[in-house]
C-alpha cells in the first residue's frame, strides 16, 4: 500500500478541491427526506453530473471520468472535507450501479445509468419485508411468470425502503420459484414506483420526516427487460449489492475523518468543560484514521484483482460503531446545547441506524466468526 499520490492523482485532488470550494452551497440544503429538500438535492446531483463529479469512476458515456479506485477515494475524502450535501442518489450510484455494470445488459446500462448519475431518476431499496429483515432469504414477496406478456407479476410488501417516499424506481428480490430452497428461486427485479399496482406509504422517522416507506405490490407487471441477472439467480446478484453496501462503497473514510476532525475542533472549544471526554475524542480520531488506512489497504487489494468478500462484514461493524461513539462524544461535549445543535444531533440519530441497516451487526459478527475465523456455526432452531 503506497500512500504517496502520483502527480496525476495530486492534480485530480486539486481540481476536485477547487470545484467543491467554488460550488458547495454556503448553507446546508433542506433535508432530502422532505419534498422540497428532495428536489434541492436532485438539483445538486444534476450540477455534480454536469461537471462530471457525480460518478467519477464511471465511463464518460454515463457522465463519469473513468477515474481509478484511488481517485474515487480521493474524491470522497474531498467531498466530505468540503461539507458537501448528502447524496440523494446514493442507493442507485453506490448500490445498484455496480451490479448493473456486473450483471446488467448493455440495454439496461444505457437506459438506467445516465439518469441515475444526474439525479433525474432516484432509486429506492426494496429489500426488507415485515418478516424478512436481516434474514433476507426468508422473504415472501412473489414473482409469478406471465408468459403471455413476456414478464412477471410482482406481489407482496417491502418495508423500510430508503428514499421510497419520493423516489422513482425500486430494486429488490422476489421469490420466483416457491418450491426451491430459501436461497434459490429468487429473482432480482427493477420496477417503477409509479407503476399500476404499486402503493407507497411513507414511514415517519423520529424527526417526523419520511426517509423510509412501505411498498405494497399487487399484480405489478414487470417485463423481462427489467430483470437484473438471470431468473432464479437473484441471491447471487443481491449479495454483490450487499457487499458494496457493507464494504467500501457507502462509507468512504472521508465521512468519518471529516467528522473526527470536527470533533477535535469541538473539543478544543469545549474540552475544558468536559475533561473526561479527552480519551474518547482521541479514540474516535485514531479509529477514523485506522479506518482510512484499512480502506486504502482494501483499495490496494481490489486494484490487484482481489474482492471484498466476507471482510466487508468487519468493515461494516467497525464503521457503524465508530459513527455512534463519535457522535455520542460530541453530544457529551455539547451538554444541554446538544438539543439545539441540529448538525450533531441529526448525525447522532442517523448513526443509530448504522448497526441495523446493511445487515445487523449481530448477523455480521456471525459472518465474521464463521467465514473468516472458521468457528463452528451457531446452533439455530434448537433450544439452547
Amino acid at each position: 500500500m503506497d500512500l504517496d499520490l502520483s502527480e496525476s492523482e495530486l492534480a485530480f485532488r486539486a481540481e476536485a478541491r477547487a470545484w467543491l470550494k467554488a460550488n458547495v452551497p454556503a448553507e446546508p440544503l433542506p433535508s432530502m427526506d422532505t419534498e422540497a429538500g428532495f428536489r434541492a438535492h436532485q438539483e445538486w446531483e444534476a450540477k455534480l453530473a454536469e461537471a462530471r463529479w457525480s460518478v467519477v469512476s464511471w465511463p464518460t458515456a454515463y457522465h463519469g471520468r473513468e477515474a481509478s479506485l484511488v481517485e474515487w477515494v480521493i474524491f470522497e475524502e474531498e467531498y466530505y472535507r468540503a461539507g458537501a450535501p448528502g447524496r440523494v442518489s446514493q442507493n442507485g450510484i453506490f448500490l445498484l450501479a455496480p451490479i448493473l455494470f456486473d450483471h446488467g445488459t448493455q440495454e439496461q446500462q444505457d437506459r438506467f445509468l445516465p439518469s441515475m448519475a444526474t439525479g433525474e431518476q432516484v432509486w429506492a431499496q426494496a429489500w426488507s419485508e415485515p418478516e424478512a429483515g436481516s434474514d433476507l432469504a426468508s422473504l415472501r414477496s412473489t414473482a409469478t411468470r406471465d408468459d403471455e406478456r413476456g414478464g412477471w407479476l410482482l406481489n407482496g410488501q417491502k418495508t423500510w425502503s430508503s428514499r421510497a417516499s419520493y423516489a422513482h424506481w425500486g430494486f429488490g428480490l422476489f421469490r420466483s420459484d416457491p418450491s426451491a430452497q430459501r436461497h434459490a428461486g429468487l429473482t432480482y427485479f427493477l420496477f417503477p414506483l409509479g407503476a399500476e399496482g404499486v402503493t407507497v406509504r411513507p414511514i415517519a422517522q423520529l424527526d417526523g420526516e419520511a426517509g423510509f416507506a412501505e411498498i405494497f405490490l399487487e399484480d405489478v407487471f414487470v417485463p423481462d427487460s427489467d430483470v437484473l441477472g438471470e431468473p432464479g439467480d437473484g441471491w447471487r446478484v443481491a449479495m454483490s449489492t450487499a457487499g458494496n453496501e457493507r464494504g467500501l462503497s457507502l462509507r468512504s473514510p472521508g465521512r468519518f475523518c471529516a467528522a473526527a476532525d470536527r470533533l477535535v475542533e469541538l473539543w478544543r472549544e469545549r474540552g475544558d468543560d468536559q475533561p473526561t471526554a479527552a480519551d474518547r475524542v482521541a479514540d474516535a480520531w485514531i479509529k477514523a484514521q485506522a479506518y482510512r488506512l484499512y480502506t486504502w489497504g482494501t483499495v490496494t487489494r481490489l486494484a490487484a484483482g482481489g474482492d471484498m468478500g466476507a471482510a466487508g462484514s468487519v468493515n461494516k461493524v467497525f464503521w457503524s460503531e465508530l459513527d455512534v461513539a463519535l457522535h455520542e462524544t460530541a453530544l457529551e461535549l455539547l451538554g444541554p446545547e446538544a438539543e439545539v445543535e441540529s448538525a450533531w444531533t441529526d448525525g447522532y440519530l442517523f448513526s443509530l441506524s448504522g448497526p441495523i441497516y446493511a445487515g445487523t451487526n449481530e448477523i455480521q459478527r456471525n459472518i465474521v466468526a464463521e467465514r473468516l475465523l472458521g468457528l463452528p456455526r451457531e446452533p439455530r432452531g434448537q433450544n439452547r
